[in-house]
């Protein structure tokens, strides 16, 4: 699996809000959907890079595809 640095997370919101995803709830964590998929983003600085592969993964997404679109 490609490296994948932790993130800051209001910078993964504005990456997958490029690709269609909105915010659906906000608390101590950011839920977003596309329709399709949903994510849950945690409101910590930076998210851990298992973390961060993990909701990558979750939204269809490959790891190189997220860092294009980073």
């Amino acid at each position: 699996m490609p490296k994948l640095p932790g993130i800051n997370h209001q910078r993964a919101v504005k990456a997958f809000q490029k690709v269609g995803f909105w915010v659906a709830r906000q608390g101590k964590h950011i839920t977003m959907t596309d329709g399709n998929h949903i994510i849950t983003i945690p409101r910590e600085n930076p998210i851990n890079s298992f973390t961060m592969a993990g909701i990558v993964k979750d939204a269809g997404l490959t790891i190189e595809e997220f860092k294009k679109i980073v």
